[in-house]
């Protein structure tokens, strides 16, 4: 059936390319967080362990909106993690960090869906799609604040 949002076909694949854009720096920022959450060490595991599963199990949810925003759109989204990760600048580390370096590499990630998010949200605004962009305020919001946090424990 053909999907009649007020947005035409261009319009709603110009959101998509910034949603699968956004969708792969979170999903490997996902990664990231959840394979330091597993092997942080030091005096600060108790509080940084915390810290990456709330910021994980975000990041997992968020996965899920973008997602279904992008089926919404009429498209279907990316389902494996090479396929997203792929579209991604966030890079997996060879080996494992020091928890200083955790955080930091945490702040960074990010830092890359803020800027995602960013330009998606450019996107949405000029295609006269309102949902994507709130969808992508909403994630620049808690990427920014989420650094924020992280830059502070350091």
């Amino acid at each position: 059936m053909p999907i009649d949002i007020g947005l035409t076909d261009a319009e709603r694949e110009q959101s998509v390319a910034a949603l699968k854009k956004l969708l792969g720096e979170t999903y490997a920022l996902y990664a990231k967080t959840h394979g330091y959450h597993w092997n942080v060490t030091g005096p600060r595991f108790n509080a940084l362990h915390t810290m990456f599963m709330t910021q994980y199990m975000d990041l997992w949810n968020a996965l899920d909106e973008i997602a279904e925003r992008i089926r919404a759109l009429g498209h279907f989204a990316p389902g494996s993690p090479g396929e997203m990760t792929d579209l991604a600048s966030i890079k997996p580390d060879n080996g494992i960090p020091d928890a200083d370096e955790m955080v930091a590499n945490l702040v960074k990630g990010h830092e890359a869906v803020s800027r995602a998010a960013k330009a998606g949200l450019k996107t949405a605004e000029e295609s006269g799609d309102a949902v994507t962009a709130d969808l992508m305020t909403q994630r620049a919001t808690i990427a920014e604040k989420t650094a924020w946090m992280l830059r502070a424990s350091l």
